[in-house]
């Protein structure tokens, strides 16, 4: 699973036919403790996640596992918002 932040929405008018009606957003990878990491990724939503928000993202097979993808063209999705991380620093 990936965590990342909302950056932004992406618009495609022309898509597979899979996609359509699907909302794609803009997806910065970030650490366990908020920070950015290098690398955006485009995500198909299924949880409605919006602008800012920290959400986990799955990739590769997993995200057309999630709902409603099965059978399309998804390589990452995001399955949920976050609320609340907590990091044990003492497990580093």
């Amino acid at each position: 699973m990936i965590l990342g932040r909302i950056a932004g929405t992406v618009v495609a008018t022309r898509k597979d036919e899979k996609l359509e009606g699907r909302k794609l957003l803009l997806v910065k990878t970030i650490d366990p403790e908020t920070r950015a990491e290098s690398g955006y990724v485009v995500a198909v939503d299924t949880v409605g996640a919006g602008a800012g928000e920290i959400v986990i993202c799955v990739a590769g097979s997993s995200a057309r596992m999630a709902s409603g993808l099965k059978d399309q063209p998804v390589d990452t999705a995001i399955v949920g918002i976050v609320d609340t991380i907590q990091l044990d620093h003492s497990a580093r």
